[in-house]
C-alpha cells in the first residue's frame, strides 16, 4: 500500500494563519524602522536585526500554532469538524489579535517616549494610572489611534473568515495515517520554532544585544518578547555576600578607613565652608535637562542660552551623569544618594525601603520646602519627602494660585515664580528644592507666555541633527530656558538672593541621536540618557570654573553640604565634589550607570566606558573622548576590569544601600 502524505485541512490553516501572522509582524517591524529615524551615525545594516526579529516572531506564531494544533487535533475542537469548535477558534484568533495590536500601539508610543521595546518596567505607569492617562490623552491621537485598532481588527477578521471557508471549501486529502504524521512533524517543527535555535540553548532575549548597538537590538525585539522576559526582573532585594565582597573596592573610592567585621558604609563628614555663613539654598531638579541638547555644549540650535549664561558664571560640572533613566529615578539618587537600581518598580515605590537618611536633615535651623507643580503623590514621591526629611513643607499644585496647565499641574515659570513668593517670606536661612516638569510630554507652552516666549521653527533635518524629534520638543526645551531666566530675574529683586546658592542638575538626560556633538558611543550605549548639567551658582561667592570631573547626580547633596561646611554623615554613595581629597584625584572620580530597559550596568572614569548586562555575557568597553577603537593592550585591559569591577560593586553596594540607609 502506497502512503501519501496529505495536510488535513487543519494543519493547512495554521500554516497559512502562521504565515499571515508572521507577514504581519514582519510589517509592523519594517513600520518601526521606516517611522522612527535611526541615529545618523549607525551605519551597520539592518538585516541581521530583521533576521532576529524574523526568529523572534517566528516563536510567538508557533507558540500560538502548537496550542491550535494539540487541542484542535481533539475531534470536538477541530473548527472543521464542529461548528462550535469553528466559533471558538475565530473568538480566540480574534481576541489574541486584539491583544497583538495594543501590545504594538503601547511598543510604539513607549519607543517614542524613550527609544526602548515595550517592557515591565511599563507597568510601574499603572501605579499612577490617572496621570499616564492624562498624559497619554493630551499627547496622542487616541481616538484616531482607536479606530486604526478598528480597521485592523475588521482585516484580520475578514482575513480569518476567507482563509477557513477557502479550505474548508476544498477536498480533504488526508488519511488517518497522515493526520498523524502531520501532528508530530508539526508538533517537533513549531517546537523547535518556538525554542529558536538548534543547539543546546534557546533563543534568548539577550541575544538582540550581540548586534552591537542598542539601536539594532531594539529593531530586532517584539513588544512580547522584551515584555515577558523582562518580568522576573520585578523582584527586589539584595546579596549581602556580592556587597561583602566588594566593600573594600567600594569603601576605597568612598574615603572610608580601616576594616570592618559588618558592612558598613557610615561616614561623618565636614568640609572646609567656602561659604561663610548660613547660605539658603535653592536646588532646582531640572525636567529631561539633557546635556546634548542644550546651548552648553556647542549645540547650534542655542536651546538654553541663559542657563549658558549662569555655568559661565558658577561651578559647573561637564560630565556629570545620572546613574538611572527616569524622573523617580532622579529624585531618589539625588535626595539619598543611592542609585535606584531596583530592576523594575522604582524605589520610591517600594514600601519596604521608604525609610532613608537624606542629607538635608544635616542642614540643622533651616526651613525646609519643597516645590513641584504637579502632585507628589505621583511616583509615591510624597511618602519619600514626608516620611524622611523632617519638618518638611510640600507645596503642590493646589497650593498655588496660577492654572494647571496639563497633567504635571501648573507651568514652570508660574512654578518658579510661586516659589520665589513663598521664600522671599521665609525666615532665613532656607533649604528648598523646586522640580520642574514641563520639558515633557505633551510639552505644553502656557497660552499666557507665548507673546514673550517666541516659538520658532527649524526644519526637520537640522532638528534632527542636533538631538530633536521636532519642534515641539525643540520649543519646549527653549521654554525651559525662558522659565529659568524669569525665575533668576525675579530672584535678584529679593533680600534672599545674595546669600542664596542655586544648584540646578538634571533629573535625567533624553534618548536619542547625539549625532556630531559627542562621539558614537553616546548614542550606542545611551549615555545620552543619563548625561546633565550640573551648577553651582551663587554670584561674588563662588569662583566661577568649568569642570571635566565625572561626577554623578549621588554627589549633589554632599556637595552642597561641603561648600556652607554642614557636618553630615552618610552610608549612602554621595561624595562631596569640591573635597580635595576626590577633586585632585581623578582616578577617584567615577559615575556609575543602571538601565532597567537594558538590564545593564556600567562605569564610567577618565576616558573610558565600561558596560555589561547583569544577566549575561554581553560587555562593552569604549572610549566616550572619540570614536577611535579602543587598543589591545595590558594597559587597557587592566583599565576595563577596574571599571568592571566597579560597575559590578557599585550595582552590589548600592542595592544594600538601599535596605541600609535608614534615616537617622
Amino acid at each position: 500500500m502506497k502512503f501519501r502524505l496529505g495536510l488535513s485541512r487543519l494543519m493547512r490553516w495554521i500554516l497559512l494563519l502562521s504565515i499571515f501572522f508572521v507577514l504581519l509582524l514582519f510589517l509592523l517591524r519594517t513600520v518601526l524602522y521606516l517611522w522612527f529615524p535611526r541615529p545618523t551615525n549607525e551605519t551597520a545594516s539592518a538585516w541581521p536585526a530583521f533576521n532576529l526579529g524574523f526568529h523572534y516572531d517566528i516563536r510567538w506564531v508557533s507558540l500560538v500554532a502548537l496550542v491550535t494544533l494539540v487541542f484542535g487535533s481533539f475531534s470536538f475542537l477541530n473548527p472543521f469538524k464542529k461548528p462550535f469548535a469553528r466559533r471558538f477558534w475565530m473568538t480566540l484568533f480574534i481576541l489574541l489579535s486584539f491583544v497583538l495590536i495594543i501590545f504594538y500601539v503601547f511598543d510604539f508610543g513607549y519607543y517614542a517616549y524613550l527609544s526602548q521595546r515595550l517592557n515591565a518596567s511599563a507597568l510601574n505607569f499603572l501605579k499612577d494610572a490617572k496621570i499616564s492617562g492624562a498624559m497619554v490623552w493630551q499627547t496622542y491621537p487616541v481616538l484616531r489611534i482607536l479606530l486604526g485598532i478598528l480597521i485592523i481588527l475588521l482585516l484580520i477578521g475578514w482575513f480569518l473568515r476567507w482563509s477557513y471557508r477557502k479550505i474548508s471549501s476544498a477536498p480533504d486529502p488526508s488519511s488517518r495515517t497522515s493526520r498523524i504524521v502531520c501532528f508530530i512533524i508539526g508538533f517537533i517543527l513549531f517546537g523547535v520554532a518556538i525554542f529558536g535555535h538548534l543547539g543546546q540553548y534557546p533563543l534568548r532575549w539577550s541575544d538582540a544585544f550581540g548586534l552591537g548597538n542598542d539601536y539594532s537590538a531594539n529593531l530586532a525585539l517584539n513588544p512580547m518578547e522584551s515584555f515577558f522576559n523582562t518580568m522576573d526582573f520585578r523582584n527586589t532585594g539584595f546579596d549581602a555576600e556580592a556587597a561583602r565582597k566588594y566593600q573594600p573596592l567600594m569603601s576605597g573610592y568612598l574615603g572610608i578607613d580601616g576594616a570592618s567585621d559588618s558592612i558598613s558604609y557610615f561616614r561623618a563628614r565636614q568640609s572646609q565652608a567656602l561659604l561663610t555663613g548660613k547660605p539658603n539654598i535653592v536646588l532646582v531638579i531640572c525636567e529631561s535637562f539633557s546635556a546634548y541638547k542644550s546651548s552648553m555644549w556647542g549645540n547650534k540650535l542655542n536651546t538654553t542660552p541663559f542657563f549658558n549664561g549662569l555655568c559661565n558664571n558658577g561651578i559647573f560640572f561637564d560630565r556629570c551623569f545620572t546613574p538611572s533613566f527616569g524622573t523617580a529615578r532622579g529624585v531618589w539618587a539625588t535626595l539619598t544618594g543611592i542609585p535606584d537600581v531596583q530592576p523594575t518598580q522604582t524605589a520610591s515605590r517600594n514600601p519596604l525601603i521608604v525609610d532613608q537618611h537624606i542629607i538635608i536633615n544635616d542642614f540643622k535651623g533651616y526651613n525646609k520646602n519643597y516645590f513641584l507643580g504637579g502632585s507628589t503623590s505621583w511616583a509615591n514621591i510624597r511618602g519619600l519627602l514626608s516620611n524622611n526629611i523632617h519638618d518638611l513643607k510640600i507645596y503642590e499644585q493646589d497650593d498655588f494660585d496660577a492654572p494647571k496647565v496639563d497633567v504635571w499641574g501648573i507651568s514652570d515659570k508660574n512654578l518658579f515664580l510661586e516659589a520665589n513668593r513663598i521664600l522671599a517670606q521665609k525666615p532665613n536661612p532656607f533649604f528648598a528644592v523646586i522640580q520642574t516638569a514641563d520639558n515633557h510630554r505633551p510639552y505644553t507652552i502656557p497660552e499666557e507666555d507665548k507673546s514673550e516666549f517666541k516659538m520658532v521653527e527649524v526644519p526637520i533635518d537640522t532638528l534632527r541633527a542636533y538631538g530633536f524629534e521636532n519642534n515641539d520638543e525643540m520649543n519646549a526645551f527653549r521654554y525651559t530656558d525662558f522659565c529659568f531666566q524669569k525665575f533668576i530675574e525675579a530672584a535678584r529683586k529679593e533680600k534672599y538672593y545674595e546669600n542664596t546658592l542655586f544648584v540646578f542638575v538634571g533629573d535625567h538626560g533624553i534618548p536619542g541621536d547625539v549625532g556630531k556633538l559627542f562621539p558614537r558611543p553616546w548614542t550606542d550605549l545611551r549615555l545620552a540618557n543619563m548625561h546633565v548639567p550640573l551648577l553651582f551658582y551663587m554670584p561674588g561667592k563662588l569662583q566661577p570654573s568649568r569642570n571635566s570631573h565625572i561626577s554623578s547626580q549621588v554627589d549633589v547633596l554632599p556637595t552642597i553640604a561641603g561648600l556652607c561646611g554642614v557636618a553630615y554623615t552618610s552610608t549612602a554613595l554621595g561624595r562631596d565634589l569640591m573635597d580635595s581629597a576626590l577633586y585632585n584625584s581623578p582616578g577617584k572620580q567615577f559615575a556609575f550607570f543602571f538601565d532597567p530597559e537594558m538590564k545593564t550596568i556600567g562605569a564610567g572614569k577618565g576616558e573610558y566606558f565600561f558596560r555589561k548586562q547583569i544577566s549575561g555575557s554581553i560587555e562593552n568597553f569604549v572610549s566616550i573622548v572619540n570614536n577611535d577603537p579602543v587598543p589591545d593592550n595590558d594597559s587597557t585591559k587592566a583599565k576595563r576590569e577596574q571599571l568592571k569591577q566597579l560597575a559590578e560593586g557599585t550595582y552590589e553596594t548600592a542595592q544594600y544601600m538601599l535596605f541600609h540607609n535608614k534615616k537617622r
